[in-house]
């Protein structure tokens, strides 16, 4: 049975490499890339929802087309997402950055029914408010919010969240864990294998 309830934007597009190399191609503890990881997080819970790149592709998934990154920043990017035609969009798109590493089928699971709770009509951007910081990663955009990003001036995601309407979840802890935490050390790359199980 395929899903319509969500899709995923998964932004490959960042230019850091502080791993040696782009993030979104790092080996993912789990299995496959970091980005690999995340599609197939979503997949367990969407099967066969949608499943869109922005930024550079997968090499372990080579099926999913990536749309170009502007390379201005991913305020840009999803606005240049946006203006590209949706064929029977889902309700909602979890848009989620590759260095966002603890996602599990579990913990998407329990987002998504926090965000259809919190939006059952879908008409926003559900957003988590994590350790006190609003996190525009990670959130559900409601479909019906894509015509509206093209024509926005902001240049930030937060800008964005600024100019859209929102729901904030409180969402730090059980049952969500760390999935807000972005790996974007070495350092920080350290601290999250730790604290997997069966880390010595």
């Amino acid at each position: 049975m395929v899903s319509r309830d969500a899709g995923l934007l998964l932004l490959t597009g960042g230019r850091g490499r502080r791993f040696g190399g782009p993030k979104h191609l790092q080996p993912h503890p789990a299995g496959g890339s970091w980005g690999g990881h995340l599609a197939a997080v979503f997949e367990t819970v969407f099967p066969g929802g949608p499943v869109h790149l922005l930024g550079q592709g997968l090499p372990d998934r080579p099926d999913l087309a990536a749309l170009a990154d502007p390379g201005q920043g991913p305020a840009v990017a999803l606005r240049h997402w946006a203006a590209q035609a949706q064929a029977e969009p889902p309700a909602r798109w979890w848009l989620v950055a590759c260095d966002q590493l603890g996602w599990t089928p579990e913990t998407l699971r329990a987002w998504h029914q926090a965000a259809l709770a919190a939006d059952p009509a879908a008409g926003h951007w559900v957003l988590a408010r994590a350790g006190g910081r609003l996190q525009p990663l990670g959130g559900f955009l409601a479909s019906r919010l894509l015509p509206l990003l093209p024509g926005l001036a902001a240049s930030s995601l937060m800008g964005l969240a600024d100019a859209l309407p929102v729901r904030v979840l409180e969402a730090s802890g059980d049952p969500w864990g760390d999935v807000w935490l972005d790996v974007d050390t070495p350092q920080a790359l350290a601290r999250f294998l730790a604290g997997r199980p069966g880390a010595e």
